[in-house]
């Protein structure tokens, strides 16, 4: 029988039963290389400060490498009787170098430990994300470059509003993945303190140097009251937030995908590599990777909540229920990463189909907005303006004409400062690039935007 950790003080041996339900190494391993990196760390800090001898550190630290290369390797073996990542690894040292293994944990608590060890995996972790991110941001951008002059309607309630450039579209998408890294950004500012140090809950008596260990572990300072250091998870929480508004995002996309590669908008077509077919229908070709993103938005507001939910009655400091954070954190970070590598793979391969953009954008009344602009331009106050179109418009909807096809004479019916030069104003083209307006879709806008994001990417 394997002894506990704090098992001194205990007669009889724990059930199997609680084994079982307590254990956390089936899903806390992955964290192995940050213990590992944070012992590494205590132990030289330790002998820093003369608390043990430079040669047990040294042994410690030896011992430490030798398991870090059996997990690496895949020869170590993980024990549900041991709890946790932390026993797991000190229980091994102990195992190779002997008593000085049980120094390491001097002045650390486990609860120091798992906040130093979640803290270490989500700067890396955030790091990587920033980085799919922007890979998927390069894709975007180049898609929209290539095809600069596609014109399609712009939508507001899934109806078609005004014509605007594809790649003016596409760039909106990448503002809201702008304002995603920078939350992240923001996220890690918060999350780069080191919690070591904090021990169980009080601090320790012995005269360690928490600064020392956070600059080694590149932290950008310590946090400030023991207290809150072992039972704060708002990085955490901050990280899953930050992580669903991402998602959202991702999953507005989706949803864009998934219409415009369907038979009534025909305005795209998903490569075959991420598309999948039907068991009984022949012909489908179904865009589930964009569906699967949308879907697996709903996971990581699932795991935001589970944060939140327990987090909301815990009494300080530290308490079991915090095991069940990781899970949903891990799964958030792998649910993240999958989505953003799928999309920036996938969007390599979408082929636009822009004549079914261009035929969509003039029709609908798209440019019913120049019209009313023109009247406004010849003096009309913009009210008036906007009505008065509007019943040509209906006039147009019951002769079963278009803006374009209307004659002049049909024009000058509704008023008479309408001449010759109206029809100059219903073009599409003319309508997408008179919108000079700074963030307006003219085509000098979009190549200027375009030039600056490609600069940054």
């Amino acid at each position: 029988m394997i002894e506990k950790p704090w098992g001194g003080r205990f007669k009889g041996k724990t059930s199997r039963l609680v084994e079982d339900f307590t254990e956390s190494i089936s899903f806390d391993k992955r964290l192995w290389r940050y213990d590992i990196k944070g012992s590494i760390a205590h132990a030289r800090m330790l002998a820093r400060e003369g608390i043990i001898n430079r040669d047990e550190s040294k042994n410690i630290i030896n011992g430490l490498r030798e398991i870090e290369k059996e997990i690496e390797d895949g020869r170590f073996v993980f024990r549900p009787e041991l709890e946790d990542i932390h026993m797991n690894i000190e229980s091994a040292l102990i195992e190779k170098i002997g008593e000085a293994g049980g120094k390491l944990h001097t002045a650390r608590s486990r609860n120091d430990q798992i906040a130093l060890d979640l803290r270490l995996y989500l700067r890396d972790e955030i790091n990587e994300v920033l980085l799919l991110i922007k890979k998927l941001q390069r894709v975007i951008v180049t898609l929209a470059e290539r095809n600069i002059d596609v014109i399609m309607p712009g939508y507001t309630h899934l109806q078609r509003a005004q014509p605007v450039l594809f790649p003016h579209h596409l760039l909106a998408h990448i503002e809201a993945l702008n304002r995603d890294i920078e939350r992240f950004e923001d996220c890690l500012k918060r999350l780069n303190l080191s919690p070591l140090g904090a021990s169980s809950i009080a601090g320790t008596t012995f005269p360690i140097d928490r600064v020392s260990i956070a600059k080694e572990l590149r932290f950008s300072g310590v946090t400030e009251n023991s207290i809150d250091s072992v039972s704060d998870r708002d990085f955490a929480i901050e990280f899953c937030g930050v992580a669903s508004v991402l998602m959202m995002h991702l999953s507005r996309l989706s949803e864009e995908l998934v219409l415009w590669s369907s038979s009534e908008f025909d305005f795209i077509e998903i490569p075959d590599a991420f598309t999948t077919g039907s068991s009984i229908m022949p012909q489908k070709k179904n865009p589930d990777v964009a569906e699967l993103v949308r879907g697996k938005t709903g996971r990581v507001y699932g795991n935001l909540i589970t944060l939140l939910t327990v987090m909301k009655g815990l009494p300080l400091s530290y308490n079991r229920d915090m095991q069940e954070d990781k899970e949903a954190i891990f799964d958030t970070v792998d649910t993240v990463k999958e989505s953003l590598k799928v999309y920036a793979e996938m969007f390599k391969g979408i082929k636009i189909k822009d004549k079914n953009m261009y035929n969509a954008a003039i029709g609908g009344f798209t440019t019913a907005t120049d019209l009313a602009d023109y009247l406004v331009k010849k003096g009309m106050p913009f009210r008036k303006a906007h009505t008065l179109v509007g019943r040509i418009v209906k006039y147009c909807l019951d002769k079963g004409k278009t803006l374009a096809g209307m004659s002049i004479k049909e024009f000058r019916a509704f008023s008479e400062i309408i001449d010759s030069d109206v029809f100059s104003c219903l073009s599409v083209e003319k309508a997408v690039n008179d919108r000079l307006s700074y963030g307006g879709t003219a085509k000098r806008n979009v190549l200027r935007r375009i030039k600056r994001l490609k600069g940054r990417l």
